[in-house]
Order: structure tokens, then sequence, then C-alpha cells
């Protein structure tokens, strides 16, 4: 199954899954162009549609593959065209746009060792759990 996102004024507004059979042109090769071409005429010609993949995640294709723009796409999520990217709400106002990922990351490392940690905007930096 291939995955389109529905974008309006830059948001991702719906996430849906096509057959891959619908995507391939006449010599079996899928293309996007064609399942976009397959939702506008489910959904209406002033659809804007961009395929996303399940398996990319910060610029990672999890199995190997060519990733897709950076990320699947959410709902919620923004397209940004000049990255050709979606990118994730964000999660603190003090967060920062990693730009090889695009995903957000706090602006001081989380503590790498066996406790757990949250995030605490109040003092910028991260508190340890209880429990």
């Amino acid at each position: 199954m291939a995955s389109f996102a529905k974008i309006e004024n830059n948001i991702v507004t719906t996430v849906v899954s096509v057959v891959n059979e619908v995507l391939k042109d006449s010599n079996g090769v899928e293309q996007e162009t064609i399942g976009i071409q397959f939702l506008k005429s489910l959904y209406g010609q002033n659809t804007n549609w961009k395929q996303t993949s399940y398996n990319t995640v910060g610029g990672v294709h999890s199995l190997g593959g060519i990733p897709f723009r950076k990320n699947h796409a959410g709902i919620g999520y923004v397209y940004d065209s000049q990255r050709d990217a979606f990118i994730p709400p964000k999660t603190y106002n003090s967060w920062i746009l990693n730009e090889s990922t695009c995903n957000w990351d706090a602006p001081v490392a989380m503590p790498i060792d066996d406790n757990k940690y949250k995030w605490n905007e109040e003092i910028l930096n991260w508190e340890l759990m209880n429990g």
C-alpha cells in the first residue's frame, strides 16, 4: 500500500492508503503522479496530495529504501515545500528544527544513562522522572 497526505494551507488534514497497483504506469512502474490523479478523481481536482512513507522517519528509511520526504505524514504535520518534507507539530516552544531530520530537538541533549527523563519547558532542561 502507498500512503498519500492531503495538504490544505500546508497542513496535512488526511492520510490515506492506495493499493500499489493503482500507481503503476503502462510499464508497471509506480508513479506518484498517477496516485495523485487517482485521489483527485475521488476527492476533487482542487485537492493537493503528496506521497508519504510509513517507513521514513527522520530522513531514514527503516527498511533500507530511499527515504521519502523526511517523515511519514500525520494529521497536523506541516508540508514544507522548500524542504520537500513533512514536519511534525512543534513539541515545545524552545525546541529547534533539525534540518537533517526535519524533527524537533530539545535545546539541551537528554542525558544518556539508565534513568528516564521528561522535558521541563519552564527550566528548559530535562528532569528525572519519578517511578
